[in-house]
């Protein structure tokens, strides 16, 4: 019984490597921000995701301990994650789209990103 729990946490350090790796070659690879965004956002979280079952596994059915530090780490991990994702996207909008350039809002007629008031003479730091 012991070896296949074995292997079960391997599966899971395996398929966390691969996608820590999918995740990671994504960031290099990808062109833009809003593409270089699902890289960290969704391999990345499952490659983490994979350590944190094999972690509880472990603990769980081979130590016969429930530790509570990995369920409090994927909650941090889900939770963050998507909102680092989504202000990476609205600083996106903001820096590099003009508001006529974006798709028609709808009833609310101006993007939420675009809502606030303009500063002018802003140095454009996006070369760098």
């Amino acid at each position: 019984m012991t070896f296949i729990i074995e292997l079960l946490i391997a599966f899971f350090l395996i398929m966390s490597g691969i996608f820590g790796f999918v995740g990671s070659f994504g960031m290099i690879k990808l062109k833009d921000p809003m593409s270089r965004l699902h890289a960290p956002t969704k391999a990345t979280t499952l490659g983490v995701g994979g350590v944190l079952l094999a972690s509880i596994t472990h603990s769980v059915l081979l130590e016969g301990k429930l530790s509570l530090h990995e369920l409090l780490i994927t909650l941090f991990l889900f939770l963050t994650a998507p909102i680092t994702a989504l202000f990476i996207a609205k600083w996106h909008i903001h820096r590099h789209e003009k508001p006529q350039d974006l798709p028609d809002a709808g009833e609310d007629e101006l993007w939420a990103t675009h809502a606030v008031e303009q500063v002018e003479n802003v140095p454009d730091h996006s070369a760098n």
